[in-house]
């Protein structure tokens, strides 16, 4: 690919990098502990890859992590996995999750929104005062530190105040949203033995209320660990028989008592998206989460008391848990309970005009789905709060830089547009948001700090302006301290570290450029390979679906008995699009032409729609196994998946095609 300096879509002007929280950071690091004061971000990221114990160091004393008693060093044994943080130490996240209260007890600490669109504050001083009742509820009913709590929620107030007040009593958080059928919640919660459950009677999305009671009376029958059952009555239902309701556990004026755990101690377990098997059950640390959401969000997010931080998402996707982490900035975040696109495709732009959101988070598809609905954010809301829009869930395509920039520079806005990649493995960012560096389309703007990201070879060899596998040469807090049902560490290790022993593998093509930008290129276990020459999905799709007719696309790379290679391309189609000769045409010269003419598809399939995964993500290796003759049963976890109708549509092609 090309790096030849092509012009930025975006640079800061001089007073937004003066202002940036990064830049005070530099300056003061300097000072404090020896970063380079000059050469800007680049400069300060090196020293915080070379220099990672004073790195971390330096973050928390920036942001005053209270430990309650002191680490002997940062980092025990640096080795991956398994590295060792701040060994000695004691803290508590939701003790810092909730230190705005004291200074701000008045003003918002969280603020709600249903289809209504009409924010509910709740104040820092009541979140304070919830937390606080229940975590001695949880007390008294005998959660313990290490014990698992969970949550069948939706993103609502009642979820943060459960999760903050497990985290309190040292207990161990998990969330599923309500979307999830029953099969889908057990696959995760049976694997972590929860004692205690809230749930919601049901929820509201699309305009309509969906019923769970009988999910979640399943629930209660297969999880046989429950100690208490919290029913939250959403829809306003009576309580069932032998649950504790809500209100009576949260009316007490008590003030939170946070139980001081090792750094190391486990805050959450996030699940991966299990479409070939059980869910994998990654395991977070109070301590690694507390230290990097607060540089993330902090330094890179650039949040503060002044922001609201809005990002569109489910309690069953890491980004929830990421928006939480927004109060440890002592910012005010943005709860949103409901559709996408209720009552039309522009309700989170609505959303973020009516709670005057500074950082407004979405997904890629989203931005997407806009710009073909042929909205106008800046034009028909008022978006002058906004600062930056940061995606991800998928790579930003070019155009989608493009449209973004062009809709709020018409309204005379200075947008900055963060793309950004992770993964619920370290529920966080590898690269992304630099509030002082520009933006190129198409490009997330540079690896975070302390994240040594390269782009490797088979080989093990670095690699510049071409595509390589993402990879972390050094360890991170938040990465898992072990998956839960893993006792000799083989799962974690395979999932990670079989390529490239002791470095982080996260199976994605990067391109890492030579002015130090990132560019995402899909996973490479769906990598298309057609005469050694490897593409990303992703590039594929970013083409196909500039394209009027194509809502969605799935592409699939099969290596044949016989040694050849068959690349379908599956097309959703737009309401009243036809797949002719006429619209094939076009998406093959589409891809030839924009990519690589060797990966034109040898067939181009109408489908009734694209499988995703419960948090959206486009289900390819499931597809792949069907159409290679695996039964469905085999190929694919049905807990995990969107719409298992989907699958049985390329089962039944792949039966034909036999």
């Amino acid at each position: 690919m090309t790096t030849v300096n092509p012009q930025p879509l975006w640079q800061p002007d001089p007073e937004r990098i003066a202002r940036a929280a990064i830049t005070r950071f530099q300056t003061w690091a300097a000072e404090h502990h020896g970063a380079p004061a000059t050469g800007g971000y680049p400069a300060l990221h090196r020293w915080s890859v070379e220099e990672l114990d004073t790195f971390w160091q330096a973050v928390t004393e920036w942001f005053d992590v209270r430990f309650s008693t002191p680490y002997a060093r940062v980092l025990g044994d640096r080795a991956m996995p398994g590295a060792q943080w701040f060994p000695g130490a004691t803290l508590n996240y939701a003790e810092h999750a909730l230190r705005a209260a004291a200074t701000r007890a008045d003003e918002p600490a969280l603020l709600y929104v249903d289809e209504t669109h009409a924010p509910s504050p709740v104040t820092w001083a009541e979140l304070r005062r919830q937390v606080g009742s229940l975590a001695a509820e949880l007390r008294a009913l005998g959660v313990r530190p290490g014990d698992r709590v969970s949550g069948y929620l939706p993103n609502i107030p009642q979820a943060v105040v459960a999760l903050l007040a497990t985290a309190a009593v040292g207990g161990v958080w998990t969330s599923c949203a309500p979307d999830f059928g029953a099969r889908a919640v057990l696959d995760r919660f049976q694997q972590v033995e929860p004692v205690v459950l809230f749930t919601v009677d049901g929820y509201r999305y699309g305009g309509k209320e969906h019923d769970r009671r009988a999910v979640v009376a399943e629930l209660r029958r297969e999880l046989p660990t429950l100690r208490a059952v919290v029913h939250i009555p959403l829809l306003g239902t009576d309580a069932p028989e032998g649950t504790l309701d809500w209100p009576a556990l949260t009316a007490a004026d008590t003030d939170p008592v946070f139980e001081q755990v090792p750094f190391d101690h486990p805050l959450w377990v996030l699940y991966s998206s299990g479409t070939t098997g059980l869910p994998k059950a990654i395991v977070q640390s109070q301590g690694g989460i507390l230290v990097e959401h607060l540089k993330q969000l902090g330094l890179h997010c650039d949040l503060g008391p002044e922001d609201r931080f809005f990002w569109y998402t489910s309690t069953g996707w890491m980004m929830w848990n990421f928006l939480v982490s927004g109060l440890l900035t002592g910012t005010t975040i943005v709860l949103y309970d409901g559709s996408t696109g209720f009552p039309d495709t522009g309700a989170q732009w609505r959303i973020a005009e009516r709670t005057g959101t500074t950082l407004f988070g979405t997904s890629a598809a989203y931005v997407m789905a806009c710009r073909k609905a042929g909205v106008h954010p800046a034009r028909d809301h008022d978006l002058s709060k906004v600062q930056c829009v940061a995606t991800t869930g998928s790579p930003l395509p070019p155009d989608g830089f493009r449209w973004l920039h062009d809709e709020f520079a018409a309204a005379g806005a200075d947008l900055w547009i963060a793309s950004v990649s992770g993964g619920t493995d370290v529920c966080s960012c590898f690269a992304g948001a630099v509030p002082t560096l520009p933006v190129h389309i198409g490009e997330l703007q540079a690896p975070g700090l302390g994240t040594d990201l390269q782009s490797w070879d088979p080989h093990g060899s670095p690699l510049t302006d071409e595509v390589g596998e993402l990879v972390v040469t050094n360890p991170m807090p938040s990465m898992p301290i072990r998956f839960w049902n893993d006792p000799d560490g083989s799962r974690y290790h395979a999932s990670y570290f079989d390529t490239y022993p002791g470095v982080w593998r996260h199976g994605d093509w990067i391109t890492v450029t030579s002015r130090g930008s990132v560019v995402i290129h899909g996973r490479s276990d769906s990598t298309l390979n057609r005469q050694g020459v490897r593409m990303g999905s992703a590039d594929i799709y970013e083409a196909v679906e500039r394209l009027p007719e194509i809502r969605e696309s799935l592409v699939i790379g099969i290596e044949q008995p016989d040694g050849g290679y068959w690349m379908p391309l599956f097309v959703h189609l737009a309401p009243g699009a036809v797949l002719d000769d006429a619209l094939r045409t076009r998406i093959k010269q589409t891809i030839r032409e924009q990519l690589s003419p060797r990966h034109v598809p040898d067939e181009i399939v109408q489908v009734p729609g694209v499988p995703h995964t419960l948090t959206g993500k486009r289900i390819e290796v499931p597809v792949k196994r069907l159409l290679q003759g695996t039964p469905l049963d085999k190929a694919v976890n049905p807990g995990s998946v969107d719409n298992l109708d989907l699958l049985r549509f390329y089962e039944a092609l792949a039966r034909e095609r036999a």
